[in-house]
């Protein structure tokens, strides 16, 4: 019998995911952490940072789609978007194709999760060099506070709270953020997993709520994630994301996606019960 080479990420101490994988195309150190880049069975290729799964090509695209298009449609009119964060481009590449755009500012800490989704990635990394994106290699904690730019939505794309993405959960870089926020500004945030990181999660939405006013949750599923079932966090200076949504922008549009449409957007926002009283009293999912 041919043997097989698995790949597995535990989740905490009493569960995990296993992928069988082809060949390794990239592994290195960085200055940060391990980046891998492999070759699965049955999801296409695959990044892991320190041996956790970011990225795979098979289901990118729900994750991809819902981070940028759901704060993207519901700004009236955003030129000027900052993504912290997301160094394999899936986000930046769906943030450019709203052709109201004018820049998308992307900085992202870790240069070996650039160039190793660049060469092996291409299908979440191909809008990297377009003439919309400017991509900075560099501390997006220290960015937010000295940038004299103004951005219409910021979408923070970072892994978990370990290794360089901590200061990502902190409350003066939410504070910075808003500084740099238009007035009528967004702020789209990785929100984890209602199932396993529900701490974590918990911790996020009360730093948020002692910065902006209105701070909702929304969710997705994905194949990859532990639990299947993972979040967004929406803080708002103005914008109520289901009340001041239009579902006709979408369908004028003319973009076709492969998990985001009008339906999914609202429905987003509709929590299941276990969320809700999970985190009541600080969302104002209603």
């Amino acid at each position: 019998m041919k043997s097989s080479l698995w790949i597995e990420e535990f989740q905490s101490d009493h569960s995990s995911y296993k992928f069988e994988i082809e060949k390794t195309l990239f592994s290195g150190q960085s200055e940060f952490q391990a980046v891998d880049v492999v070759q699965t069975k049955g999801h296409g290729k695959m990044l892991l940072n320190d041996g956790l799964i970011m990225v795979t090509e098979r289901d990118e695209f729900a994750y991809h789609d819902m981070i940028a298009h759901v704060p993207l449609f519901v700004h009236p009119n955003p030129k000027n978007v900052l993504v912290i964060g997301g160094g394999d481009g899936g986000t930046a590449r769906e943030v450019i194709r709203h052709p109201g755009v004018e820049k998308c500012t992307m900085v992202e800490i870790d240069k070996m999760v650039v160039d190793a989704c660049i060469e092996f990635i291409p299908q979440t990394s191909k809008d990297l060099t377009g003439d919309r994106v400017n991509l900075i290699i560099g501390d997006g904690v220290k960015f937010v506070k000295e940038t004299k730019e103004k951005f219409d939505v910021i979408l923070v794309d970072s892994t978990d709270p370990i290794g360089p993405a901590t200061p990502l959960f902190g409350t003066e870089f939410y504070e910075d953020l808003k500084n740099c926020l238009s007035d009528d500004g967004i702020v789209v945030s990785q929100g984890e997993s209602p199932w396993y990181q529900t701490d974590i999660q918990k911790g996020l939405i009360k730093i948020l709520d002692g910065v902006f006013n209105d701070v909702f949750l929304y969710t997705f599923s994905n194949l990859t994630y532990p639990g299947s079932l993972w979040s967004f966090t929406f803080a708002t200076k103005k914008y109520h994301p289901v009340k001041d949504f239009n579902p006709n922008r979408v369908t004028e549009s003319g973009l076709d996606f492969d998990y985001y449409n009008k339906g999914i957007h609202s429905a987003a926002f509709a929590l299941p019960s276990f969320i809700r009283k999970n985190l009541e009293g600080l969302i104002k999912n209603d």
